[in-house]
């Protein structure tokens, strides 16, 4: 289950700890062309889950989760008790810094420098998709541990 955890979350969020050792978004990152409204709207997406965190509002934050993330967690209440206990850094975050937009996996992901509640920063790693009426949903997140060649 804790495996499962690492690979999917933030409305989803997914990896724990910001420790884990996992290739740095820069060995894996390959820059992905996407139109300015798409970054904006991936940008919009992860900013007001982060302000839905802040708030403790899980119905909304769980509300930016693809269908996939939110039948994995079933309610917004089991979500935030998985991102509470495991993802810290997004949860409470005390800076959030957007940098580029990665192929990820055949897809977009959004590169995020947090500094988390303790002071550390991390990259989190947004996996996102596409749904058919447009809109875009976060597919996961991962917490990787920043290196200064991230920025």
């Amino acid at each position: 289950m804790r495996r499962s955890l690492l690979s999917l979350l933030l409305v989803a969020i997914g990896l724990a700890a910001a420790g884990v050792r996992a290739p740095s978004a820069q060995e894996t990152a390959v820059q992905l062309m996407l139109p300015e409204p798409d970054r904006r709207a991936i940008r919009q997406v992860i900013e007001s889950q982060i302000q839905a965190f802040l708030r403790d509002d899980g119905a909304t934050a769980f509300s930016f989760a693809t269908p996939s993330i939110q039948s994995q967690f079933q309610t917004p209440e089991v979500f935030m008790q998985m991102v509470r206990s495991g993802y810290q850094p997004v949860y409470r975050p005390q800076a959030v810094t957007f940098k580029d937009v990665i192929e990820f996996n055949g897809g977009p992901a959004q590169r995020v420098v947090v500094i988390g509640p303790d002071g550390v920063a991390v990259m989190a790693v947004y996996p996102m998709r596409q749904m058919p009426d447009g809109v875009w949903r976060i597919d996961g997140c991962f917490i990787l541990a920043f290196r200064r060649d991230d920025v």
